[in-house]
């Protein structure tokens, strides 16, 4: 609802009119009569010709003499001008007026106010029903919001369903979110699907990594597709991901440059890569060069390329350095090559002195990355914080890594054993590595959670961090601390 009674010329608030009142009409004049001897109606009207020039105080005297005899379009407006000009009690007392008599507007204004500026949530929760009841779905959307803080989760199942069948298609991506946390997939799939053919790309894009997380390559990239209608970043990388394991590299390419300009940090990287595969040695330096500030991988790769291309041994020697520094085993090992032709000594780099923790430069999985990044996109759905989907891929990445080491044999450590159960994963992987059996089985747990939403809630980004140094100390200790 907005201010009754205004048109579309209103002036207030917003946009300054002189404050010296005009002439009376003869119209006005006659309003002004009747508002004095009692007529709401035109006191109301005359309420609104103040505010359309601007003066608030007659604005206000004028909708009070109405509200008090009955106008509740007035006591509504009355709650707009003291939430933005008064004091929020006497905007609480006028919204209460009008929500009283059934206005759904006032309720759900009243219920906003109680709740931001009092921290009354009960009292929000009440007057948030009343006005979902009436029929308001942005009551409906804020009281499934508020239902979801206190923990309800069949309030907000049940209000957030009421505004989605209303058109909210937030709510329906909302209860998307809900349904995939709990480990129903199908319910997530029913709701970004209506989402994200109404327009809403979040929803379009969650369903497309659903779709792939289940290896339903053309169904995800459908949904993709509508997503980069809209311009998502995520959606453009994912495009150019599926085009690059196709060996489509014109397609990869233009893919990755899009979600480059559009924000995505990772695909200036990509955008190197295939710009370096497809022999555009200044597209890969340029695009290697703009991520390598903050990418280990492209400044090790861009570190390559000034050797190769260039003989810029001084400029490699910086960008292996940066690399190095946030634990790229490759820069570490190019460095330490590269230091004595410039007449320098390995001794002399704290980076390779004192290594940071080693960095992930395994490609991750598309099943694995779309998980991460549905579990990170369901902790910040409400502005929680959430992990890195790069740290949560390292996770799941580390427990392949380690089990496909056991079953192979390849590990230094010993044979594993000839029937490999979950149980027995475990156990092997305590006893050769040394690390506390609790300590790995968190870090299968985690995973088995982020790969079956719904078995225990998604981690902590202190439980991811604390994980994390699970699997790179097991990495470390099987002899596999490179990866």
């Amino acid at each position: 609802m907005t201010l009754v009674g205004a048109t579309e010329a209103t002036a207030w608030p917003g946009i300054p009119v002189p404050r010296t009142p005009e002439p009376l009409d003869p119209a006005e004049a006659n309003l002004v009569d009747r508002a004095r001897d009692g007529d709401s109606d035109a006191a109301h009207r005359l309420g609104r010709l103040c505010a359309e020039r601007d003066d608030r105080l007659g604005a206000r005297l004028w909708w009070e003499r109405a509200a008090r005899a009955g106008n509740v379009d007035s006591a509504y407006n009355l709650g707009l001008w003291h939430r933005t000009h008064g004091t929020t009690e006497e905007a609480i007392g006028w919204f209460e007026l009008a929500a009283n008599t059934g206005d759904a507007d006032a309720a759900t204004n009243l219920a906003s106010l109680l709740l931001e500026r009092r921290g009354d949530a009960d009292g929000a929760r009440k007057w948030f029903e009343r006005a979902a009841e009436d029929g308001s779905r942005h009551a409906a959307r804020r009281l499934a919001l508020l239902c979801e803080d206190q923990g309800d989760g069949m309030g907000a199942r049940r209000w957030h369903f009421r505004a989605a069948v209303d058109g909210d298609l937030r709510s329906a991506h909302d209860l998307g979110f809900l349904g995939y946390a709990a480990g129903d997939e199908a319910e997530a799939l029913h709701w970004w699907e209506y989402a994200a053919r109404g327009g809403h790309a979040e929803a379009a894009y969650h369903m497309a990594l659903l779709l792939h997380a289940a290896r339903d390559e053309k169904g995800a990239e459908a949904f993709y597709r509508l997503a980069v209608r809209a311009d998502h970043p995520g959606a453009a990388f994912r495009l150019g991901d599926m085009a690059l394991c196709r060996g489509d590299l014109t397609t990869a390419r233009a893919c990755f440059e899009r979600a480059a300009q559009t924000g995505r940090p990772d695909a200036r990287r990509m955008a190197g890569l295939v710009c370096a595969r497809m022999d555009d040695k200044p597209g890969a330096a340029r695009w290697y060069g703009q991520a390598a500030a903050d990418d280990p991988e492209a400044a090790f790769r861009f570190g390559l390329l000034l050797v190769a291309e260039h003989n810029d041994l001084k400029g490699a020697r910086h960008w292996f350095r940066r690399a190095a520094e946030r634990g790229h085993h490759g820069a570490m090992v190019e460095l330490r090559t590269l230091l004595p032709l410039l007449g320098a000594s390995p001794e002399t780099e704290e980076c390779l002195l004192d290594p940071a923790p080693p960095y992930w430069s395994r490609p991750a999985e598309p099943g694995q990355a779309a998980r991460a990044e549905l579990a990170v996109a369901a902790a910040r759905r409400r502005g929680d914080p959430a992990a890195e989907p790069a740290d949560l891929v390292e996770i799941l990445g580390t427990w392949d890594l380690v089990t496909t080491e056991l079953l192979t044999g390849a590990s230094p450590l010993g044979d594993g054993p000839d029937v490999v159960g979950p149980a027995d994963t475990v156990g092997w992987l305590a006893q050769a590595s040394g690390l506390h059996r609790a300590a790995i089985e968190h870090l299968a747990l985690v995973r088995a959670t982020l790969l079956r939403p719904g078995t225990a809630p998604l981690p902590t980004p202190a439980e991811v961090e604390h994980v994390l140094g699970t699997a790179r100390d097991l990495r470390r200790r099987l002899g596999l601390g490179r990866a």
